[in-house]
C-alpha cells in the first residue's frame, strides 16, 4: 500500500509495509545529473593537481633562483637570435638558413658555462668538418658521372656514419666529443643527401655554418656575462657539502644506537636529516662525473685556474662513497632485530662515540680545507686522535670476554649444556663486534679521504693557514720595519750633529 504525503520541500512518496513501518522513495538521479556530478569532480581534481604543480614549481624557484635566471637567459637568447628571421636585411643575408641559428640556441645553451662551451665547441667543429667533407664527397661523386654519383654518395654516408657511431663507444671520444660525433653524423648526412638535388651546395654549407656560428657566439656571450653558473664551482661546493653530510650521518647513526635517554623517539626529524646524508653521497656519482666533464672546458674563474685538477674531485667522491657504504652498513646494524645486551652496549658506548666523534671531526676539517682551499694546520692532530680512539676500541673489544659470565655446567659429564651456553654468549657478542669492526673500517676509509684531499691540495697548490696569516700580517710587519728604520736614521743624524 502506498500513499502520498506533502512536505515543505515538495512531494514525497512513502510505502507502508506489512509490519506498519513506512519507507520513503527517493527518485534516482538521471544520466544528465550523473554526468554533471562526474564532470564537476574531474574539474575539481584537475584544479587541485594544477595548484599542487604550481606550488612545487614555486618551491623549486625559491630554493634555487639560478634556475629561474637560466630560463630568462634562454628566452633572451632566443628573442635576440629571432631578429635574424624577422628583420628583412638580416634575413636576406642568410635566407631560410637563419632558422639554424634558432635551433642552435635551443640545443646548445645549457645551465652551466662548461656545458655550454662543450656543446658550442663540439657543434662548431663537427659542423665545419662535416660540411667541408660533405662538399668534397659531392665533388668526387659529381665528377664520376650520373650513374656512380648516387652510389658514391650512399656509400660515403654509410661508411662515415657507421665509423662515427662506433667512435662514440670509445671512452676517450665519448668523454670529450660525444655530442660532436652526433652533430657530425647529422650534418654530413643532411648536406651530402641534399647536395644530390641542390646545385649551389657550397653556398648552402657556408650559410649553415655561419648561422651556427652566430647562434653559438650568442650563447657564449649570454652564458659568460649574464649571471654565469660555473660547473667547476658547483662541483667544488658539492664535494664539500657531501663531506659535511657524511660526517653528520656518521654522528647520527652512532648517537642513535647508543641513545639511552630516548631523545630521538620524541623528535623524528633530526635523526632523519642526519641519516639521509650518506644517501646523498651514494647517489651523487653521475652528477660529479658530469660536472667534472664540463669543468674541464671552462676558462679560469675565481679561485680556479684553467688547469685545475678536476679529476681529483672524482677520486675524493669515490673515497666518500666507499665510506658512505660502511655508514649504510652501520645504519643497517642499528635497525637489526639482533642487538647486543645493554651491559655490553654501555661498556662500549663511550669509546664508540669517541671514535665516531673523532672521525666526523676529521671529515669536517677536510671539508673545511676543500671549501676554503687552505691547508689545515690541525688535520694531523685530528687524525692522530682518531687513530688513538681506534686503538682504544680494539683494546675494549679484546676485553669483552671478561664481561661474559662463565658458562654454568649443570652436569660435568654433559657436554651439550656447555656448548649451548657458549653459543648464546657468542651470539650476544656478534652484533657489537660487527658494529666495532664497521667503526674501525670507517676510520680507515676516512684516512683514505684525507689522503685524496692532500693530493688535491698538492695539485691545486692550496695555501697553508700559517702562510695566509703571515700574508695578512705582512703590511703590519712592513710598517714596523719602516718605522724602526726611520728611528735609526734619526738617531744617526742626532749623533752626527
Amino acid at each position: 500500500m502506498a500513499h502520498q504525503e506533502k512536505a515543505t520541500s515538495g512531494v514525497e512518496w512513502r510505502i507502508t509495509l506489512e509490519d506498519g513501518s513506512s519507507k520513503s522513495l527517493v527518485p534516482e538521479a538521471g544520466p544528465v545529473s550523473r554526468i554533471w556530478a562526474g564532470l564537476g569532480g574531474l574539474i575539481a581534481g584537475l584544479v587541485l593537481k594544477v595548484r599542487e604543480f604550481l606550488r612545487r614549481a614555486w618551491d623549486i624557484g625559491v630554493d634555487d633562483p639560478r634556475k629561474v635566471i637560466h630560463c630568462l637567459k634562454v628566452g633572451m637568447a632566443l628573442t635576440a637570435v629571432s631578429l635574424f628571421y624577422f628583420m628583412r636585411p638580416l634575413y636576406n643575408g642568410l635566407g631560410g638558413n637563419a632558422m639554424w641559428a634558432i635551433m642552435t640556441v635551443v640545443v646548445v645553451l645549457e645551465n652551466t658555462v662548461g656545458a655550454t662551451i662543450y656543446k658550442c665547441s663540439n657543434r662548431v667543429f663537427a659542423t665545419t668538418l662535416a660540411g667541408f667533407l660533405a662538399f668534397g664527397v659531392h665533388w668526387v661523386a659529381s665528377q664520376s658521372g650520373q650513374e656512380f654519383e648516387p652510389l658514391i654518395t650512399g656509400a660515403s654516408v654509410f661508411i662515415l656514419a657507421a665509423a662515427t657511431t662506433f667512435s662514440r663507444f670509445i671512452p676517450s671520444v665519448k668523454a670529450l666529443f660525444d655530442y660532436g660525433a652526433l652533430i657530425f653524423i647529422l650534418t654530413f648526412s643532411l648536406v651530402t643527401v641534399s647536395g644530390y638535388r641542390v646545385d649551389k651546395l657550397f653556398d648552402m654549407a657556408c650559410q649553415r655554418i655561419s648561422t651556427i656560428l652566430i647562434g653559438t657566439c650568442l650563447c657564449l656571450l649570454v652564458t659568460l656575462f649574464i649571471c654565469p653558473i660555473w660547473a667547476g664551482e658547483e662541483l667544488h661546493v658539492l664535494i664539500s657539502r657531501n663531506m659535511d653530510k657524511l660526517a653528520n650521518s656518521l654522528d647520527g647513526c652512532v648517537d642513535e644506537h647508543f641513545d639511552y635517554n630516548d631523545e630521538h623517539k620524541d623528535s623524528d626529524k633530526q635523526p632523519d636529516k642526519k641519516l639521509l646524508g650518506y644517501k646523498c653521497v651514494l647517489s651523487s656519482k653521475a652528477t660529479e662525473e658530469s660536472m667534472a666533464k664540463f669543468a674541464r672546458w671552462e676558462p679560469a674563474h675565481g679561485r680556479f685556474n684553467f688547469k685545475h685538477p678536476w679529476q681529483q674531485y672524482l677520486k675524493i667522491g669515490a673515497s666518500m662513497r666507499s665510506c658512505a657504504c660502511c655508514v649504510a652498513a652501520l645504519n643497517s646494524c642499528i635497525d637489526s632485530e639482533n642487538q647486543a645486551p645493554e651491559f655490553i652496549k654501555k661498556h662500549l658506548s663511550n669509546i664508540c662515540l669517541k671514535v665516531s666523534s673523532s672521525s666526523s671531526s676529521v671529515l669536517k676539517e677536510v671539508a673545511k680545507t676543500i671549501k676554503t682551499m687552505k691547508r689545515s694546520s690541525s688535520i694531523e692532530l685530528l687524525v692522530e686522535e682518531m687513530s688513538s680512539a681506534v686503538q682504544d676500541l680494539q683494546h675494549e673489544i679484546k676485553s669483552l670476554p671478561k664481561l661474559l659470565s662463565p658458562p654454568e655446567v649443570l652436569h660435568p659429564e654433559s657436554k651439550e649444556t656447555d656448548d649451548t651456553t657458549s653459543t648464546i654468549h657468542l651470539l650476544d657478542v656478534i652484533p657489537v663486534v660487527t658494529l666495532a669492526s664497521l667503526m674501525i673500517e670507517i676510520s680507515s676509509r676516512v684516512q683514505a679521504i684525507v689522503e685524496t684531499v692532500e693530493e688535491l691540495a698538492e695539485l691545486a697548490q692550496f695555501k697553508g693557514e700559517v702562510q695566509e696569516k703571515a700574508k695578512q700580517n705582512q703590511p703590519n710587519i712592513n710598517r714596523i720595519v719602516a718605522s724602526q728604520l726611520n728611528d735609526d736614521q734619526q738617531t744617526v743624524k742626532a749623533l752626527e750633529s
